[in-house]
């Protein structure tokens, strides 16, 4: 059997253009600048859109910042949209230890009646602004020098620009195409969005299922009495 060999294939952002555009019904020969003009917002919202219907493992990055004693409140990078998991190393003089800390919500930051109390950081919240942070709470004490957490970070703009790729894995190449193919067809197909909804949908449905972690999860009874004697 003669394979390839290779595992190259990541057309660039025209190719899917065009490609997006043939599904429509329109023809390389016909496409004009105003259709590459729609094609890059198009190609930009589609990528929001799949930012607000979950966490894509390929745009969670784990970023690392300095704390300061006495210090609550760090500037997050705004193309971070969402935190998901949180420690702080403690150390030195010892080994680095890592700690899990927990997120909260503004309400309950709000409700703690010292926000300057300095100790060993528990919790943290983001205040999802334009300019977003993250805020700890007990603040840092100076024995915990770190914060690292996993952030869902925006996929990288979509542009023509020199033959760039769309960011992007490879098992999400189909549903990308489907799902701007979808919003071309809005402006320049109408007819053709019976068809390419459901397909894009479908395809956008068969990649998020796949890309998830494959961890086990493991559930255990409490066995304990809710009540002492």
């Amino acid at each position: 059997m003669a394979l390839s060999g290779t595992f190259g294939f990541n057309p660039s952002m025209g190719d899917a253009v065009l490609y997006a555009y043939g599904l429509c019904g329109i023809r390389r020969a016909q496409v004009l600048q105003e259709h590459m003009v729609d094609a890059r917002i198009a190609a930009n919202l589609v990528l929001a859109d799949w930012l607000n219907q979950g966490t894509n493992l390929w745009q969670v990055e784990l970023v690392t910042q300095t704390l300061t004693q006495g210090v609550s409140t760090y500037v997050v990078d705004p193309s971070i949209l969402v935190l998901l998991d949180a420690y702080v190393t403690i150390g030195p003089p010892g080994p680095p230890i890592d700690r899990v800390i927990l997120p909260i919500s503004r309400t309950e930051y709000a409700n703690y009646p010292n926000k300057t109390k300095q100790g060993f950081p528990t919790v943290f919240w983001m205040n999802r602004t334009l300019t977003p942070t993250v805020t700890l709470w007990p603040v840092p004490d100076g024995q915990t020098p770190t914060l690292s957490y996993y952030a869902l970070q925006q996929a990288q703009d979509a542009n023509f620009s020199n033959g760039q790729n769309v960011d992007i894995p490879y098992a999400w190449l189909n549903a990308f195409a489907l799902g701007l193919a979808e919003k071309l067809a809005m402006s320049w197909a109408p007819d053709r969005l019976p068809m390419l909804a459901p397909a894009a949908a479908r395809a956008y449905d068969i990649a998020a299922r796949a890309g998830v972690e494959t961890a086990n999860t493991y559930i255990s009874p409490m066995l304990s009495s809710y009540y002492r004697t």
